[in-house]
């Protein structure tokens, strides 16, 4: 009976694709995400998992998220674009949220008991314990990015479980290999939307933009104390921040600081640079044909980028003096930042959110 199920779950994501979404009634494929955000949060694991989605409801499977409730006002089930969103509400931080997670989908089992496919992106913890209850199901993960620097042995610990308790997983980075020691089945760094080329327009007036979270992790502080040494030099040049987080209060003493907003990739289209150092805001500044500087502050965040397969197609620099130096090099060296650019832009065309939707389907039917 497993056999026949497997082979039957199988054959319906094969025939799904052979005939271009033109799926008769009961051919569809039922995918249960599992991720801690989810819209209307804004990130990039949220982006990530909204593009696949997007995809497989196109081709006309069914998709249902389950998230946490991060903000009181948010519905605790809705439907956005045709994804069934669960919301787990009372999330405090603490030891109890976990059991709090396990207590709510013990109640909501039947969402896991008739669903042909689970991924975890990330909280594969979430899923533990029903990983024993259902242990035929074809469970998978996706491991996005990194914690914090130094990593946690209590993380490498987790991400080994979840890699081994996992029938297949997708790493965001082949940096994982390295320092987490993870066996990707398969490594992805994103995908992109490829852009309109007459909106393409590089603007005359010098300036960048940077896009993110006002963290560590985004390498904020030296994209800041870099304009203000550029500044020393082109008064005139521009710098427009898009993003929140801890060092918000801290910039706004020298900056103006937007926000997140809904759609941060247009601002890419204002500025000649991108100061940027996550993969998906990468690659959408690689997309819009806007010349890349990523900064790093340490080990990991330094192959995070520098071990991935554009390191030389942007500016990877370790310091505000050699960011500092590599923009005012540029600004002087116009046509080498043009041919950069488009070397960057021909490799982007064939890393759509479609080649990372065709990873997925290839996972999962590998592991039937």
């Amino acid at each position: 009976m497993l056999a026949r199920t497997r082979g039957l779950v199988a054959e319906r994501l094969v025939h799904i694709e052979k005939v271009g979404g033109s799926i008769p009634p009961g051919s569809t494929v039922n995918i249960l995400f599992f991720s801690r955000l989810f819209y209307p949060h804004i990130g990039g694991v949220e982006k990530h998992l909204l593009e696949i989605s997007r995809l497989l409801l196109k081709k006309g499977h069914e998709v249902s998220i389950v998230t946490e409730q991060h903000e009181k006002k948010i519905k605790l089930e809705e439907k956005f674009e045709g994804i069934k969103i669960y919301r787990i509400p009372d999330l405090s931080e603490g030891w109890v949220k976990k059991f709090r997670i396990w207590l709510w989908l013990w109640k909501h089992k039947d969402l896991i008991a008739k669903t042909d496919i689970i991924h975890c992106h990330d909280v594969f913890f979430w899923y533990l314990p029903f990983r024993f209850l259902f242990f035929r199901k074809p469970v998978y993960t996706t491991f996005h990015g990194y914690e914090s620097y130094p990593i946690k042995r209590k993380s490498i610990w987790v991400r080994k479980i979840s890699e081994k308790l996992s029938k297949g997983n997708i790493c965001i980075g082949s940096f994982m290999k390295k320092w987490y020691g993870t066996k990707p089945d398969y490594v992805s760094y994103g995908g992109v939307n490829i852009v309109n080329s007459e909106k393409l327009k590089v603007k005359s007036s010098a300036g960048a933009v940077f896009i993110g979270r006002l963290d560590e992790q985004t390498g904020i502080k030296t994209y800041v104390n870099a304009v203000k040494l550029i500044k020393k030099k082109i008064p005139n040049f521009k710098f427009e921040i898009v993003g929140d987080g801890k060092y918000r209060k801290e910039i706004e003493k020298d900056f103006k600081v937007l926000g997140f907003q809904k759609k941060p990739e247009k601002y890419f289209l204002e500025y000649n640079f991108a100061f940027v150092s996550r993969y998906l805001t990468i690659f959408e500044a690689m997309d819009a044909k806007r010349l890349v500087f990523a900064a790093y502050d340490n080990p990991l965040k330094e192959d995070y980028l520098k071990m991935s397969p554009f390191a030389e197609l942007i500016n990877i620099v370790g310091s505000e003096n050699e960011l500092a130096e590599k923009v005012l090099h540029f600004l002087n060296n116009p046509k080498e930042a043009e041919m950069l650019v488009e070397n960057a832009f021909e490799w982007i065309k064939k890393n759509t959110w479609k080649e990372m939707y065709d990873t997925y389907l290839r996972l999962w039917n590998n592991s039937f």
